[in-house]
């Protein structure tokens, strides 16, 4: 069954922003659409394959991927400051919202045959995982968003093609989506393009499995993760609400699943963000990402950070000084300032090319890295702790005016950046 009904949920938008959720509308019931019946089985999606497996599994779609054009960073013209705005608004209690910033001030090429941003070899040379990216893969990354994007397939094709990766489609059992949403709404749409597209880029032999929640309401995603949880090793979650209620943890505790979740873009807040918080999840906050080679980055002035009011303190922290008595986030992060952000190609409501950062680049980066180094017994916060050595520690910033360490990166674990950026794939 599937449905293509599209239309923008809420109020007219206001300036700058190009979506708003809002809860009055999210209220309204939608009628779950799933695709369920065309899908694989969950041994297939679930399973990461062998090597040989893998290399007759991606023979025929490496033998289309072409040398990709330069990207903007390798001409000299990336990064550049300018405008961006969220392209989610914010939503009430019992709600998410994504975590996506949009370029207003880039749109298509900016130059002949080359979208602003940081493109996937940008990304693997910044995070040591060239060799990795080229030769790994086979497992599935699960992306959990909220309404539908009808443009999913074709979008992600268009950006696989461009960057010379290998296709990934629904008729090659690369690309699933199970729908649960009934309508569309655009600034999630832009999410859903922004996090496949990321996983394109770090995990290229990877397969995606998009699931689209019926709407932004907790219960909804919870629906969504659980689907997720038990069809992939490793979930990435671009969204978050405020810490609250614990009614719907237990959709984020996947046996042996890495959970990634965005930690927000408002930078440090007295109210930790959910399902970032909880112990079992990895919280991924955001750098600007300055130059890959030197790799130059710092913490991003918006990422998210906090302490929890409600989860104890655990054991893998228990040993540092995060400036909480109980959890505290971030654990890692990766890019996610607008003005160091990444190509992405979405043709719903937007031409093609655009430009896109947030907490919500960095949650499917650090998601993929996981998938990379396919350790299933190390898919746990606890591990990236077990291994901080391994990660490239954040040393300059700041997302707030608390200092150190919830605030002001320094050595050692920090609020905005967490551990480091990865490495390579040893700390995962």
């Amino acid at each position: 069954m599937q449905c293509w009904l599209r239309y923008s949920v809420g109020k007219e938008p206001k300036a700058m922003r190009f979506s708003t959720t809002a809860t009055a509308a999210a209220l309204v019931a939608l009628t779950a659409c799933s695709g369920s019946n065309s899908l694989p089985s969950t041994a297939s999606l679930a399973g990461c394959t062998t090597n040989a497996q893998r290399t007759m599994l991606t023979s025929e779609r490496d033998s289309a991927s072409t040398v990709h054009a330069p990207t903007a960073a390798e001409l000299g013209i990336w990064p550049r400051r300018g405008r961006a705005s969220r392209v989610c608004g914010d939503v009430g209690s019992g709600f998410a919202r994504c975590q996506a910033w949009l370029r207003t001030d880039i749109a298509g090429t900016i130059r002949d045959n080359t979208p602003g941003g940081y493109g996937p070899s940008d990304l693997q040379k910044a995070y040591g995982l060239t060799s990795d990216s080229a030769t790994d893969g086979g497992c599935t990354v699960a992306i959990v968003d909220a309404y539908d994007d009808p443009n999913a397939a074709s979008d992600l094709s268009a950006y696989r093609s461009h960057f010379g990766l290998p296709a990934c489609t629904v008729a090659d059992g690369c690309f699933t989506k199970q729908q649960y949403a009934s309508r569309s709404d655009i600034g999630w749409a832009g999410e859903e393009s922004l996090d496949v597209d990321m996983v394109s880029a770090i995990c290229p032999k990877c397969k995606i499995l998009l699931v689209e929640a019926a709407s932004a309401n907790i219960a909804d995603l919870a629906t969504a993760e659980r689907f997720a949880t038990s069809h992939a090793q490793y979930v990435s979650n671009s969204w978050s609400g405020n810490e609250g209620t614990k009614a719907y943890d237990g959709a984020f505790s996947g046996t042996g699943v890495a959970i990634t979740a965005a930690t927000g873009d408002k930078g440090y807040l007295p109210t930790a963000q959910w399902p970032a918080i909880l112990p079992n999840v990895i919280a991924v906050g955001g750098t600007s990402l300055t130059s890959v080679s030197p790799l130059v980055q710092s913490a991003w002035s918006s990422a998210g950070s906090g302490c929890s009011k409600i989860y104890a303190r655990p054991s893998f922290q228990a040993n540092l000084n995060t400036g909480c008595s109980m959890r505290a986030e971030a654990d890692t992060s990766a890019d996610a300032d607008p003005d160091t952000g990444v190509a992405v190609y979405d043709t719903f409501h937007h031409g093609g090319w655009v430009v896109f950062g947030g907490t919500s680049v960095a949650a499917p980066i650090v998601a993929s890295v996981f998938a990379l180094a396919h350790k299933p017994e190390a898919n746990d916060p606890e591990n990236l702790y077990a291994h901080a050595s391994d990660l490239s520690n954040v040393i300059s910033g700041s997302n707030g005016a608390c200092g150190a360490p919830l605030c002001t990166a320094h050595s050692g674990w920090n609020g905005p950046t967490g551990l480091g950026t990865p490495n390579g794939i040893a700390a995962f």
